[in-house]
């Protein structure tokens, strides 16, 4: 009963950092709410707390039309297109553009090349190109230090379509051929034997 209390008492108040952390629901009308809703506190008699919004709805209440409890923290409506480039993101981690478009990542997400392109833009000042990019550079670096594969082997389990096209990007980026890494990392080992 006193965890009841504590969150009836930070409805009363509208209590921002509840936001997000736990449901309202209202018996009487069927409605559940975020506790900062700006109507009327209703009876502690009538309420139900829930953690989700999910778990309220299946409950059998419906959302609130005035604070609308799927745009609270932590939801992914709150964070707005973001959530569009996490997704992104993680797909791209996972080799999504290694061998694919942004076309078809796009259509993955359910969005258009241009409308990605410019989320991307917004949130990392960055294309999902580059970004992609970026994570192969660094997957590469980490095979060559890590391991004896061959240079060859390094640009196909990093991502890249052939070993010209990883050396081009070390190039540009570091301004060295992937392989001066691989002496480096090589003069390491038998440093430390």
């Amino acid at each position: 009963m006193p965890e009841f209390d504590a969150r009836y008492e930070a409805l009363r108040r509208r209590d921002a950092a509840m936001d997000g952390v736990v449901f309202v629901a209202v018996k009487t009308t069927g409605i559940y709410c975020r506790p900062v809703c700006p109507a009327k506190t209703p009876l502690a008699r009538n309420v139900a707390f829930y953690r989700s919004a999910a778990a309220a709805e299946q409950a059998g209440f419906r959302p609130c039309l005035r604070c609308r409890p799927e745009t609270a923290p932590f939801c992914p409506a709150w964070k707005g297109t973001r959530t569009t480039v996490e997704r992104a993101l993680a797909l791209i981690e996972a080799g999504g553009l290694d061998r694919s478009s942004v076309d078809r990542l796009a259509e993955r997400l359910g969005v258009g090349p241009r409308h990605l392109t410019r989320l991307f833009a917004r949130h990392l000042d960055a294309s999902p190109l580059q970004v992609a990019l970026s994570l192969r550079v660094q997957r590469a670096k980490r095979l060559l230090d890590a391991s004896d594969l061959p240079i060859a082997a390094v640009a196909e389990r990093s991502g890249f379509s052939s070993v010209r096209r990883m050396s081009t990007a070390f190039a540009q980026l570091y301004g060295r051929p992937p392989s001066a890494f691989r002496k480096r990392s090589s003069e390491r080992r038998f440093a430390d034997r």
